[in-house]
């Protein structure tokens, strides 16, 4: 099946250029729109979602796209853009981007289900959100950096929440610390890996690979990944979890096997999940603010919607929790 990409080569243009003339954007000249309209009908391009990319009418109706429905997480995330929307009179689906290209949330983008978008799912590739972004179809992204004209980045500052997580532990005189990850192609496990190594370098400590294990982001990793890195043997002094969920499995790891927390070993997670504080012992933990990603999202495609300006991206800080979970090696 040809994408854009396949269209922009065939008809000479930026990969941006091709996105804007296929969505009608008037910064594109007649002739440039022309070629690439050629390419698409050669490349028989319209087949493929291409029908339905100039919208006709609007349908009162947003999506919210995340990499799974599950989990707290994305509950509060949800919750306050569910309530954006119905305040500006709007109906919010939230749906699920897996299968990647061929799942419904990718057709829902190309085929212009709904007025607008936000996404916070990274199997969802680039070309398909600069492909489906148009001045009709505002898009906000909240996993990745994407430049567009109509794409606008929301996102946290991960890596900052990685450095101030692995600080805590070294600062309680923790050296030898283990990185539990989420998945390998997350933008925001990127960034919490790479703050979790600049805290390492800052303090002249090394990573060692025996204790950077992968949880997935969910429960049950964060339970397996624990259990393997008990299995080793010789066990870290402190383990940072890259999300409050795999903290959580690893607290169950630990318990079964009468490891103590923090006696034996602390942890500190991050997002600081509801169900973080009521866990024993209390999660410490990096606060993501969910409610207000998730508002400001809402808030930024309504004003997209309505024609006003934003600016390209926005980042929000985050906070160190302390609870009960990190003690002093």
């Amino acid at each position: 099946m040809a994408t854009i990409k396949d269209v922009a080569k065939l008809a000479g243009v930026a990969l941006s250029t091709a996105s804007y003339a296929l969505n009608g954007d008037s910064k594109v000249s007649a002739k440039t729109k022309a070629k690439v309209l050629e390419a698409a009908r050669e490349l028989n391009y319209r087949k493929n979602g291409f029908a339905m990319d100039l919208k006709r009418s609007r349908t009162n109706t947003i999506a919210l796209i995340l990499t799974d429905l599950s989990g707290p997480y994305y509950s509060e995330l949800i919750r306050s853009v569910q309530d954006v929307a119905l305040a500006n009179g709007y109906d919010l689906i939230a749906c699920s981007s897996m299968g990647g290209r061929d799942s419904t949330a990718v057709r829902f983008l190309r085929e212009k289900r709904v007025d607008g978008a936000i996404i916070l799912a990274h199997n969802i590739h680039d070309d398909i959100l600069v492909e489906s972004a148009g001045s009709r179809f505002p898009i906000i992204v909240m996993d990745r950096q994407l430049s567009g004209d109509h794409l606008v980045n929301v996102l946290v500052d991960g890596e900052q929440g990685g450095y101030l997580a692995t600080r805590r532990l070294i600062r309680g005189g923790h050296r030898n610390i283990a990185y539990i990850s989420g998945p390998s192609n997350s933008y925001d496990n990127a960034l919490r890996y790479q703050g979790f190594l600049r805290a390492m370098r800052e303090a002249g400590l090394e990573e060692k690979s025996k204790w950077r294990l992968n949880g997935n982001f969910v429960r049950e990793g964060g339970f397996s990944a624990t259990k393997m890195m008990i299995v080793q043997g010789e066990l870290p002094s402190a383990v940072f979890y890259g999300n409050d969920e795999m903290a959580i499995g690893g607290l169950k790891a630990f318990e079964e096997s009468g490891i103590s927390v923090p006696g034996d070993i602390s942890i500190i997670g991050f997002d600081d999940i509801q169900l973080s504080e009521y866990v024993h012992p209390p999660l410490t933990t990096i606060r993501q603010p969910k409610h207000e990603a998730g508002s400001l999202a809402g808030h930024l495609l309504f004003q997209m919607l309505n024609g006003e300006s934003v600016n390209p991206s926005y980042t929000l800080t985050i906070d160190l929790v302390e609870r009960g979970s990190v003690g002093s090696s």
